[in-house]
């Protein structure tokens, strides 16, 4: 029994979880597994448009694309975009050895991601619409003994927890990065984002001078600066390289010490380099990063900047995340408003 997973891997054999093509699901665990019946898929976003542009927004498409993926697989791994996502649920079963502290009945969110969560479904998705992230199911989830699982709070309710908890990591690694500096000027990509709404409270919270949000339409400026998370927002195409770092210098005065891309199209890394400072660190939390475009395009602009991969995963992350929820009203209001467009 592997506390990773490495037993639950079929093909190829001798490959960690989340880089395997199929994965056990079978619904006995182990000693130190932990089973959960499955309420709710959150698909990440990166993941979830592509499905939608690959169908033309054809919801019942979306449906069951999705159904194949977790069929092939015994997860829900986005071949294209490589993510998934994470899911609420009860908890089952727990193995005598599990190290997590769940217990059955527990009502958890689970912080590692579906690519490498063995997931089976059991309801055809049939309460899904197709049109939305959050994917109401029925089904049955596997937890190793290394995986992350956090008891959703009884204050906030649960397509809201699970929006947070779906990108949690992000503030929380702000947070770290910001106080490295003294008084940095942060730019966020995407500010209007459910990660970048977070990424620019941390950024504030954790001592910015100022906080810049670009997003790329009108429509978006007004909703972020509505809630007054960014002490500036800009209009810019996050996948224009010069455009970005104009409006990023116009805003700011300057390039960006640390410039947070949560944008999920491709082709954001060139502007978000473009835009940050010598010495300056950008952040990269959009699974729709390329990162050999990253490393290439950094070295072609002789762009001395440190690069950070938001691997999802930060000690206290979800705590971070939900303090801040809790505490900023702007981030609330956001997050309520992705929720109810969808």
């Amino acid at each position: 029994m592997s506390a990773v997973g490495l037993h639950r891997v079929m093909e190829p054999k001798g490959v960690l979880p989340q880089a395997a093509t199929r994965l056990d699901t079978d619904p006995a665990i182990g000693p130190d597994e932990v089973r959960i019946a499955v309420e709710r898929l959150n698909l990440d976003a990166a993941s979830f448009r592509q499905l939608r542009e690959e169908a033309g927004g054809d919801g019942d498409k979306v449906r069951a694309k999705v159904l194949e993926i977790i069929r092939t697989r015994g997860k829900m791994h986005n071949p294209v975009t490589g993510s998934g996502g994470m899911l609420i649920g009860t908890v089952a079963e727990v193995g005598p050895e599990s190290p997590l502290g769940l217990k059955p009945g527990d009502r958890v969110a689970t912080l590692v991601s579906l690519t490498l969560t063995p997931l089976e479904i059991t309801d055809d998705l049939m309460a899904w619409t197709g049109t939305s992230e959050q994917v109401p199911c029925t089904g049955h989830a596997i937890l190793f003994g290394r995986s992350i699982a956090a008891v959703l709070p009884d204050d906030l309710d649960d397509d809201l927890a699970l929006a947070v908890f779906d990108v949690c990591g992000a503030p929380a690694l702000v947070e770290r990065v910001v106080k490295r500096y003294d008084r940095p000027r942060v730019a966020v990509l995407g500010g209007a984002g459910k990660s970048g709404s977070l990424a620019l409270a941390a950024a504030r919270r954790s001592g910015a001078a100022r906080t810049l949000g670009v997003v790329p339409t009108t429509s978006e400026k007004l909703l972020l600066d509505g809630v007054t998370l960014a002490d500036v927002t800009s209009l810019a195409d996050a996948r224009d390289p010069v455009a970005t770092a104009a409006a990023v210098e116009a805003a700011l005065g300057g390039p960006a010490d640390v410039t947070v891309v949560c944008v999920d199209v491709p082709g954001c890394e060139h502007g978000a380099i473009l835009a940050t400072a010598p010495g300056g660190t950008v952040i990269f939390f959009s699974m729709a990063t390329s990162f050999p475009a990253a490393a290439l395009g950094a070295e072609g602009l002789a762009a001395d900047v440190t690069m950070l991969i938001g691997n999802g995963y930060v000690p206290g992350h979800a705590a971070t995340a939900l303090d801040l929820v809790r505490a900023e009203p702007g981030v609330r209001s956001l997050f309520r408003a992705r929720l109810a467009a969808h």
